[in-house]
Order: structure tokens, then C-alpha cells, then sequence
């Protein structure tokens, strides 16, 4: 019997994943682990600047296909709400 609820490991696998390329792409002295998916990735949670934004929004649009504007602020919350984005708009 199948169970109904949804398969989080590729979620999972896909914030895994951005928490390293995020750590890697600035430079963060801390591990990709230690970035908690619900927190903010700007201000006071992982304390990350407008810069920072837009380097992160480059290399998503890299890696993923996925554009990343204004509008998308929301995507932007947090470790999860990026993965969640991406996870809906990627085309790579």
C-alpha cells in the first residue's frame, strides 16, 4: 500500500545541495549543514546582503534554468523557499 504522503528526499537532496553551493559560491565560514532550511537567508537569519542576492540569483539561473527577479522575493525567504521554487520552475 502506497502511502500518501509526499516523497521529501528530493527535496531534502535539493536544499542539501543548495546549502553547498551556496556556502561554496560565498565563500561562508560555516558548514552547508549548519543552515537551518527554515531560516532567512537575509538579515537575521544567515545575515546575507542585496550582493549576495544577486550572486545567489546567478548562480541559481546557472544551474537550474531558473530566474530569479524582484517579484520572486518570497523564493528568496529561505533555504526551503528557494528549494521549493526551484523545485516547481527548473528546467535543468
Amino acid at each position: 500500500m502506497a502511502s500518501s504522503q509526499p516523497d521529501t528526499s528530493a527535496d531534502d537532496a535539493l536544499e542539501q545541495e543548495l546549502a553547498s553551493l551556496i556556502v561554496e559560491a560565498l565563500r561562508l565560514e560555516i558548514l552547508p549543514g549548519q543552515i537551518d532550511p527554515q531560516s532567512a537567508l537575509f538579515g537575521e537569519g544567515l545575515g546575507l546582503d542585496s550582493i549576495d542576492m544577486l550572486e545567489i540569483a546567478l548562480l541559481v539561473s546557472k544551474r537550474y534554468g531558473v530566474e530569479l527577479r524582484s517579484e520572486n522575493k518570497a523564493a528568496l525567504a529561505s533555504l526551503r523557499a528557494l528549494a521549493d521554487h526551484i523545485g516547481r520552475h527548473r528546467i535543468r
